[in-house]
């Protein structure tokens, strides 16, 4: 007998990965009464907390369900959703916000020197476009004045980047080294992708060639940096593929909590002397040493160091700084998973011998996580950026949970008091997974206990699963955890299942947050019937 027959989701789930399906693009599973309706769809006047944290993979699917004119794909009619999200996501998003933001990062890296008069390119391909831009420049809209920023689209027309792994890091790199030396930019700042996009994909063969891709455009930019005699620094956001197995020999797709590299390569100095730099340090030191390499002071906001325990004697600014950030490019000795090492790196291993470096902690409490947590790209660029550690909007609410302020927030009392009133249909909405940066599904659990202790009638769980930083198949555990405390609580059902893949979009790939929209509000989707 089937340990899961009273969770027939989980069933399904399970069928679905027989049938070679996975977590992260998951078909939608709706869930449907004996009678063959579909149960708990969004509906007129209904109430909707979209739980997930970071934002901005999160705003397309809430445009869909909240703005009038929306014009993306064909809807039947605007739904009059009562929205909530845990974060802001967008200023220009019909939602009340449950953490709105306490904190205006000033004085980052490309305020404090674009407010000096320098002038500063950034270039990246679509994937990273939000990170290089918002959140390295202290989670603020637009550019400064005196700041640029090319971005070159990423692949388009592919279900998956394994086939085509080398992505956009060719046009990265050519227009970086069309900026190195131009007397427009002061700074050129750089993002190569692929280790990180692709790091994520239980593909052995587009991770390996994803490494090699992003050291062969390092190896074009460090000889154009040598050439044109030029300062470049080479660092990271997190860790991804230098640990791509679990002890136990399956597939790890998320991050990892290993250090990330910081190399100083100062082509203009040719005897490539005096210079050390500090064994460790972590993200928020990024910087602190970028202003002091660029000779100016950092703000009294940057609470982080200067990395350089010795420079020349002689030094003056140089006439151009490149930084380049290899997304998701860890360090871990040992060899076993580690597909960095595999790849055989030679330009990357070539310019680690030859100048200063030092191990950057990228993980954790160092970048405003909760301890022992994995990094991520959002809370890896925002540090790079700020100079600072910044307490992340997951650990505040993981916080707000533990002190019992969780349970005394205003708007969510309004917002469930309000559908127990009228009589409307609670739903809840986002990621389940302990381990994303998108949310954890213990703020899912919280919800939950909330709006057990209001009596609340009928509450319906939307379930995204995904399989980064998780084990394979574990979204029908965690889905099954769900129920089991539904059940506990005899309160909530979870209704929708589908992988983050066709919910969570930032490239406007609209026909992915439409087959999301329509299992949500239509109940179109595989189906499950519930026995009556």
């Amino acid at each position: 007998m089937s340990r899961n027959k009273d969770f027939p989701l989980v069933e399904a789930i399970k069928r679905a990965y027989l049938e070679g399906e996975e977590d992260e693009t998951l078909e939608p599973i709706v869930v449907f009464s004996s009678s063959g309706k579909p149960l708990g769809r969004l509906q007129d006047g209904d109430y909707v907390i979209f739980y997930d944290v970071r934002g901005e993979r999160e705003i397309e699917l809430t445009r869909s369900l909240t703005e009038i004119n929306f014009n993306h794909f064909p809807i039947k009619k605007p739904l009059r959703l009562n929205f909530i999200t845990m974060i802001e996501y967008s200023p220009a998003l019909k939602a009340r916000v449950v953490f709105p933001s306490d904190e205006e990062i000033r004085n980052t890296f490309v305020e404090v020197v674009t407010k000096s008069g320098l002038r500063v390119l950034k270039i990246t391909e679509s994937e990273k476009s939000v990170h290089l831009g918002y959140f390295f420049n202290g989670k603020r809209r637009g550019l400064f004045q005196g700041e640029e920023m090319i971005t070159i689209p990423s692949p388009s027309g592919i279900f998956s980047y394994a086939s085509k792994p080398e992505m956009s890091a060719r046009e990265v790199a050519e227009r970086v080294c069309e900026a190195i030396d131009n007397p427009c930019f002061e700074v050129v700042i750089a993002n190569l992708a692929n280790v990180d996009v692709v790091g994520h994909l239980e593909n052995k063969e587009a991770v390996l060639r994803a490494v090699k891709t992003v050291d062969r455009e390092l190896g074009r930019i460090v000889e154009e940096c040598r050439r044109q005699k030029i300062l470049l620094v080479v660092t990271s956001d997190h860790g991804t593929v230098e640990e791509w197995l679990y002890e136990d020999g399956s597939i790890n797709t998320g991050h990892t909590a290993n250090p990330v590299p910081f190399i100083l390569a100062d082509f203009s100095n040719t005897k490539n002397s005096g210079w050390e730099l500090q064994e460790e340090g972590e993200l928020a030191d990024v910087a602190p040493t970028l202003l002091e390499l660029l000779g100016m002071e950092k703000p009294p906001e940057m609470t982080g160091r200067s990395l350089l325990a010795k420079r020349p004697s002689e030094l003056k600014p140089p006439r151009q700084l490149v930084l380049l950030i290899l997304d998701g490019w860890g360090l871990r000795e040992a060899r076993k998973g580690n597909l960095i090492l595999e790849a055989k790196a030679e330009n990357f291993d070539a310019l680690w011998s030859e100048f200063p470096h030092s191990k950057l902690k990228a993980s954790g409490e160092e970048v405003g996580m909760p301890t022992d947590t994995v990094g991520n790209s959002e809370a890896g660029h925002l540090h790079l950026g700020a100079g600072r550690r910044i307490l992340l909007d997951r650990l505040k609410i993981d916080r707000s949970i533990s002190d019992g302020s969780f349970f005394q927030n205003k708007i969510l009392l309004e917002a469930m008091e309000e559908a127990k009133r009228k009589n409307k249909s609670l739903h809840l909405l986002g990621i389940v997974s302990h381990y994303s940066s998108h949310g954890s599904i213990n703020h899912l659990f919280a919800l939950l206990s909330l709006a057990h202790e209001l009596n609340l009638r009928e509450v319906f769980i939307h379930a995204l699963i995904g399989r980064r930083g998780e084990k394979p198949e574990s979204g029908a555990a965690y889905v099954r955890k769900i129920e089991e405390i539904c059940s506990k609580l005899s309160l909530g059902k979870v209704v929708t299942v589908m992988g983050r893949f066709w919910a969570l979009d930032r490239e406007e790939n609209w026909d992915r947050i439409e087959k999301a929209y329509r299992a949500l509000v239509y109940g179109e989707g595989k189906q499950v019937k519930l026995m009556s």
